[in-house]
């Protein structure tokens, strides 16, 4: 293929080099927190519930996190295709300011709130489980601010292509946290605060680890030196909010849309909402490979773009979407293959049982069809700085594809809790169709993020 010199430089090995690794600690983030939940159970069931109705909470928080760092690895990238390195390196400490200064007001008003959040969110609990909450609660909103500056060091790393730093901190981040778990849980009985404890304490390592590389002068290409005497560049701020508040609107409106259709998953009893939670659980360990395609996605396409390299963009998002559904297939596959042992190994009823199989048939089949171009295929054009278009349309067809469609096939047409999982294969399908669209007809061309 006849591509610029820029996109030449990134040889089959290292791809390799930048996706093994972020696929890696995508499976980290999935077994770790598994682990740390199997660990807070040891306490009992009011931990486990206490813990689990607050991480539903912070996930909904810590959403501007990651988007920011989004935002952030997208005005790297293209700056870094530019070759530009001093306003990447500006553009990299503007990312640190703004995610420092937005995790410190939501942690602020999170310490303010906290028990007004959870009576409102949740209602009438049993007081026990309010307070494993509280607990778990105000102990882990302090620590947001570090997990807002490692997301962003994070970010910064891969910008460069070296996801291996960040596989390297996250492997030696979790296995602090579940030695700290075990130390305050097991040892010094210290209950949910133990488990909070431990998971600040983790996070405030891995921002200082990132911080302390790339303040060193073998970081790499972008640095944070000389932080302290940078002020604000409002310009550059705008650059990254542009594309980081639009990430941001979508995936909250995207975890909001995933509650609404657990609550109607709930409506057909306990079979279906175990039948659910364990399909879910298997179909994240499914999406791992395609989230490490999707990051690298990201990255490339962003460098790409900022070289006005558009022809290398489209063969980068071509190879690497092959790679992903290559990968999703395979596991598809395992899994549909295997299916009754590996559900066996929950302990479910004979209805429960039934339901999973059913529910994972029909994920099984339409992730192998769309789940790349839904979900991998939109980082391409968010790194072309087509944020606001893949926001707008997410948000539409989780309203009004996902949750109207599985209303109307699981009660309208009487297919019953199926019929929900039928519905996320209609969102799948709509946004890989519209995402595709775009992506062909090259309207993402046209936009400017620097």
């Amino acid at each position: 293929m006849n591509i610029t010199p820029l996109t030449e430089r990134w040889t089959n090995a290292d791809l390799f080099r930048l996706l093994w690794p972020l696929i890696v600690e995508q499976v980290l983030n999935v077994t770790i927190g598994i682990a740390d939940t199997m660990m807070v159970s040891a306490v009992g069931e009011t931990a486990v519930s206490g813990v689990s109705l607050v991480d539903a909470i912070n996930v909904l928080l810590v959403i501007a996190f990651g988007a920011l760092a989004t935002g952030g690895s997208v005005v790297v990238s293209q700056y870094l295709g530019r070759k530009d390195m001093k306003n990447a390196s500006r553009a990299s400490k503007q990312l640190m300011y703004v995610s420092l200064w937005v995790s410190l007001i939501i942690m602020g008003l999170t310490l303010l709130s906290y028990r007004v959040l959870l009576r409102l969110i949740y209602g009438h609990i049993a007081p026990e489980v309010v307070a494993a909450a509280e607990t778990y609660f105000w102990i882990s909103a302090l620590g947001y601010p570090f997990l807002a500056v490692y997301n962003a060091g994070a970010s910064l790393f891969r910008s460069m292509g070296n996801s291996r730093v960040t596989m390297v901190v996250a492997l030696l981040v979790n296995g602090l946290n579940i030695g700290g778990n075990a130390l305050l849980i097991f040892g010094f009985r210290m209950g949910v605060a133990g488990a909070a404890m431990a998971t600040l304490a983790s996070r405030a390592v891995a921002a200082a680890a990132l911080i302390t590389l790339l303040m060193s002068r073998r970081a790499g290409p972008v640095s944070l030196r000389g932080l302290s005497k940078t002020p604000m560049d409002t310009a550059m701020i705008r650059r990254i909010l542009n594309i980081g508040v639009p990430s941001g609107l979508e995936s909250s409106l995207f975890q909001i849309g995933k509650l609404l259709v657990s609550r109607l998953v709930s409506t057909f009893g306990t079979p279906a909402i175990a039948a659910n939670a364990v399909t879910s659980a298997i179909g994240s360990f499914i999406y791992m490979p395609g989230q490490g395609f999707g990051m690298a996605i990201l990255i490339l396409v962003g460098q790409c773009v900022g070289a006005r390299d558009y022809r290398g963009a489209q063969v980068y998002t071509k190879k690497l979407l092959y790679l992903a559904y290559g990968a999703l297939i395979f596991l598809n596959l395992l899994i549909f293959l295997g299916m009754e042992p590996l559900v066996s190994c929950f302990s479910l009823s004979p209805e429960a049982h039934d339901l999973t199989k059913r529910f994972l048939s029909v994920h099984c089949i339409s992730s192998s069809i769309a789940w790349p171009l839904s979900f991998a295929l939109p980082n391409a054009l968010r790194a072309a700085g087509d944020a606001r278009y893949c926001m707008i349309l997410a948000s539409i067809s989780m309203f009004t594809v996902r949750l109207s469609l599985s209303y109307g096939l699981a009660f309208v047409f009487g297919l019953g809790a199926i019929g929900v999982w039928f519905g996320m294969a209609g969102d799948f399908l709509v946004r890989g169709t519209c995402y595709t669209w775009r992506w062909v007809h090259g309207r993402w061309q046209e936009k400017t993020v620097i």
